[in-house]
């Protein structure tokens, strides 16, 4: 039958999901002056999706767009600016379709490095007199007044420049080089816009040669770069930094498994080799470190979870105990050292689980201090004499924001940006619970992230829909996981009267390494346990009815639902596989973390165990699959060869074909989020409360 619902609270995917934007768009790229006098940042006031630049001046309170390129730019979903960063002068350079332009104090725009195409990850020395950036692979770098820039390291078809770098003196860049020579190279073969076509990628899988990688420092004004050579350069590199006297590099490695975790430092002479810190995990599964020189560069502050909970240590020299700065059964996400002041600026969810805060505490350890108050999740950029900080913030019922927070005093936090348009407030948007349940496999806590509509009673009889079901999903901030769009998809469906929940998972940061340890080659596993030990509590709470509840998610969540329904089939009505990952033989070989290396005595056994391909056999329940033809990512001939299985086994399902479109099969553009996102509701509306659409 058809759907009669008309409450004023209802929302249409074309309402959502369309320009400008009702919940406007997010600011981002905060940067501050090296003065810290003002704050430059990306945004777009009026909803749409060209991100001009904007200034904020600390000193008036004033916020102003210093470039108007956007204007007029209400369609086809240009991105606009990319990158910016500070020159002298008060002048910013900028990256626009991959060219490098500046803009002045006036807002006037002019060419900055002639010649130079592609470029990105634009980085000003620290006296705002030279522009280093990549371009084609490349690493150039331009002095203030522009023109031809200098290339201070090359690259070729499979060797690049991935990041850099400045040294504080601004004499030098170290950076990182990425050499793809000997990684396999895939073809996609596939039809879009009426023809033929087959695009390669490079695109290792588990078992293959990866890319090697290595660390070099050159000088700002050119000339041969000095390499700093680990003992296996395929080796994964998760931080490197160069002392402030320019004496020393560090680069924080781990193998593939991440298991093996080692800092090393380099003499910047002589490119001396020593392991500073190494420690074994057996079972590691998230690379949640970070690394940094301790004020006068007198050892190495780290954050890592070899007691249990990531936390802050310092390092006083080579081979020396790590010393423990941070403690408590609560997990920080980043740092930042205030040198001057001798305090280290952290997030973590010490306040909520799903809550990122920002807090201090003194180099020596003791007290720490809570800065930010706002439930919600926090993102700060500091200024340069760490008295302020800008803050984009968001929780459960506001779209992201810049905040400007004093640091020195109680001041309250100073907002910068309003992005929703009038019409958001005139809208009621879906009620956020969070609801803890226990594991029935270890007794482990957890927590759901649960959307209700208004005027919600717990009476057993609602549909519900588990996910966009991902690791970290629980996040008190608007859209919940923002890595795709569902934010809309989310509240539609609660509009349409569906309990829409996200649940902590297993692999998830914030709760600590035990925790986390049964994910461990448990694809597929220990994973759908959590959710089902979700569905459990809520359906016992009342929040739905057991017959009616529903599960999707994208990539590994696409796993997750498939083996959700292979494996406990009548335990969910329907489910919707978006580029399901379905067979861990082609994931990325980083994924080894948690699915174990190709080999061992119970492989390869343990590979079709997290193999949503092998266990078709199960399947009872209904079933959409979305998935792009053009994804290297999650390869849709993988899913062909699901289809083929369950063709075979005479299982009915529905396949959604998306011609010509990648991984993120609900962001590339709006007419097919609406199209996708529309496919899946209807999908849910029939299968979970009868109707049609």
């Amino acid at each position: 039958m058809t759907s009669t619902n008309t409450s004023p609270d209802a929302l249409t995917l074309e309402m959502i999901y369309t320009e400008p934007s009702i919940i406007g768009t997010r600011p981002m790229a905060m940067t501050w002056s090296p003065d810290g006098s003002q704050l430059a940042f990306l945004w777009n006031d009026a909803g749409h999706t060209f991100r001009d630049i904007w200034v904020w001046d600390r000193a008036s309170g004033a916020t102003s767009r210093r470039t108007n390129l956007g204007a007029g730019q209400v369609s086809g979903e240009p991105k606009g600016i990319t990158d910016l960063a500070w020159l002298a002068g008060g002048r910013l350079a900028f990256a626009l379709d991959g060219e490098i332009l500046v803009a002045a104090a006036d807002g006037t725009v002019t060419p900055f490095a002639t010649g130079a195409h592609g470029a990105g990850a634009l980085a000003s020395s620290p006296d705002g007199s030279k522009l280093a950036f990549i371009a084609g692979g490349a690493l150039l770098q331009v002095g203030e007044a522009g023109g031809t820039p200098t290339r201070l390291v090359g690259s070729s078809a499979f060797v690049t420049v991935e990041s850099f770098q400045w040294a504080a003196a601004g004499d030098r860049i170290v950076f990182v080089e990425a050499d793809d020579t000997n990684t396999r190279k895939i073809e996609i073969a596939y039809d879009a816009r009426g023809e033929a076509r087959r695009d390669r990628f490079t695109r290792s899988f588990p078992g293959d040669l990866i890319t090697r990688r290595r660390v070099g420092v050159v000088s700002a004004a050119g000339g041969e770069a000095l390499w700093f050579d680990r003992p296996d350069a395929e080796d994964a590199i998760w931080d490197y930094g160069i002392s402030r006297d320019g004496s020393t590099v560090f680069i924080d490695s781990s193998d593939l498994s991440i298991k093996n975790h080692t800092v090393f430092t380099f003499d910047t002479h002589s490119a001396e080799r020593t392991v500073f810190y190494a420690f074994h995990d057996p079972i590691k599964i998230r690379p949640d470190w970070q690394v940094a020189f301790a004020p006068d560069d007198k050892g190495l502050l780290l954050l890592t979870d070899r007691d249990g909970f990531n936390h802050l240590y310092l390092i006083p020299e080579a081979g020396a105990e790590p010393e423990a700065i941070t403690e408590g059964e609560w997990e920080i996400a980043n740092f930042a050292l205030d040198r001057a002041n001798g305090e280290i600026y952290f997030t973590a969810n010490i306040a909520h689980p799903a809550q990122r805060h920002v807090y201090k505490v003194a180099l020596d350890g003791g007290d720490v201090t809570q800065i930010t108050q706002a439930p919600g999740i926090h993102v700060p950029a500091y200024a340069p004499g760490f008295d302020l900080l800008a803050d984009i913030f968001s929780d459960d019922m506001t779209p992201a924001e810049i905040f400007a927070q004093p640091l020195v005093d109680d001041a309250e936090p100073r907002q910068i940006t309003n992005s929703p348009l009038p019409a958001f407030a005139k809208r009621r948007w879906a009620e956020v619970r969070y609801v803890p349940f226990k594991s029935s496999v270890d007794g482990a806590e957890l927590m759901a992230r649960v959307m209700v509509p208004h005027g919600f009673e717990p009476h057993g009889g609602h549909p519900m829909i588990v996910g966009s079901v991902y690791s970290d999903g629980l996040l008190n901030q608007w859209g919940g996981r923002a890595a795709h769009p569902s934010w809309g998809i989310d509240q539609y469906l609660v509009s349409r009267g569906f309990v829409v929940v996200s649940p902590e998972i297993r692999g998830s940061f914030g709760r600590g390494r035990e925790w986390n340890r049964p994910m461990l080659h448990s694809y597929g596993t220990q994973d759908i346990e959590d959710i089902a030990d979700c569905v459990k509590t809520l359906t016992g709470l009342g929040y739905a009815d057991p017959k009616r509840v529903g599960i999707w998610g994208s990539s590994y969540g696409g796993l997750m639902t498939l083996m959700s329904l292979f494996k406990k089939p009548g335990f969910y009505a329907a489910g919707v596989a978006g580029a399901p990952a379905t067979n861990v033989w082609h994931a990325y070989p980083e994924q080894e973390w948690i699915m174990g290396p190709t080999h061992g005595a119970d492989y390869p056994q343990r590979y079709k165990d997290q193999s949503a391909l092998f266990h078709t056999a199960g399947l009872e329940d209904a079933l959409m699959i979305i998935h792009g033809t053009r994804d290297e990512v999650v390869l849709y001939a993988d899913t062909m060869a699901v289809v083929e299985r369950l063709t075979a086994q005479r299982k009915w399902f529905e396949l959604v074909t998306l011609p010509g479109t990648g991984h993120a099969w609900a962001n590339q553009d709006r007419t097919l989020t609406r199209f996708a996102y529309g496919k899946l509701a209807r999908f849910f509306e029939r299968e979970l409360k009868g109707e049609s659409l």
